[in-house]
């Protein structure tokens, strides 16, 4: 469970980076950007892919999906919180452990015990909980597409990742990189664009801002493949724990550092988030 532990660390302190670059102008695209070359330097330093080791017949159309998914995902967040707000778009986000979950069940053919059953049961019930939030109607039509859009890219790549994490003629390591080249030519494709035609100017803030984004993000989906390759039987072990430790560590950050207010229903979502931690560990500790 370390590597899973790992990644929601990692994608929690995404999830606070982009929080402080809103308070701070940063310019998302422009980090975005360098955060993907940033992980590209990470691979070659640490991982040394082997590039041999991929040809035009074992280049997956994976790869692809994945490098247009990722940049383009980015971008709806900032539409869908700007459009629909916060608490939707997380809400969005985390709700797309129903495809990543029903994968596992029909797709990966994973056998469901009782444990792991209830304990999503309970981890469904404290998404929604720990996410409720009062607040006005979206301000147009255009909120729930973004709404639905975050919902689908990110179960799919959930389930994408999984995809790659199995894969036995290339090393997840080499895949990783490629990904990560294809999703920065395509970011630096559309800064050019920007730079171009709307006149944006490019500032070495927002290169900085980008490095330390790409470290952890860099983090979270190297310690995310390594958690799927370590309980490749467990499916959605990863999906359901990943989802629900980030509500569990964001919301206590939210609390601590942002000084957030939470409601009763959120307390109460997190305590059916532990449980069902508990409940999905038991599972696959117990597992025949």
């Amino acid at each position: 469970m370390i590597y899973l532990a790992l990644s929601i660390v990692c994608s929690v302190t995404v999830g606070v980076l982009f929080k402080l670059a809103k308070r701070y102008q940063i310019n998302i695209i422009q980090a975005i950007t360098w955060n993907y070359l940033f992980a590209i330097c990470l691979s070659l330093f640490f991982f040394k892919p082997a590039a041999n080791s991929l040809s035009i017949s074992n280049f997956s159309p994976i790869y692809w999906l994945l490098g247009i998914l990722m940049p383009s995902l980015f971008i709806v967040l900032g539409l869908a919180v700007r459009n629909a707000g916060l608490a939707r778009t997380d809400i969005a986000q985390r709700l797309s452990l129903f495809i990543s979950l029903s994968a596992a069940f029909f797709f990966f053919k994973e056998s469901f015990d009782r444990y792991k059953e209830v304990g999503i049961v309970f981890g469904f019930a404290a998404i929604i909980f720990t996410m409720y939030r009062k607040s006005d109607r979206m301000s147009n039509k255009k909120s729930w597409l973004y709404l639905l859009l975050v919902f689908l890219g990110f179960g799919v790549v959930d389930v994408l990742f999984k995809l790659v994490s199995q894969s036995t003629t290339v090393p997840y390591t080499t895949s990783l990189f490629f990904i990560y080249c294809i999703a920065f030519t395509l970011s630096l494709l559309y800064l050019f664009y920007l730079v171009i035609k709307k006149k944006t100017k490019l500032q070495f803030i927002n290169f900085v801002c980008g490095c330390i984004l790409g470290l952890f993000n860099f983090g979270n989906i190297l310690f995310y493949l390594k958690a799927h390759q370590q309980m490749a039987n467990n499916p959605s072990t990863v999906f359901a724990a990943m989802n629900i430790g980030v509500i569990i560590m964001g919301s206590l950050i939210g609390i601590w550092v942002f000084n957030e207010k939470l409601s009763k229903w959120n307390y109460l979502g997190l305590v059916l988030a532990l449980i069902a931690i508990v409940l999905i560990t038991l599972s696959k500790n117990y597992a025949v």
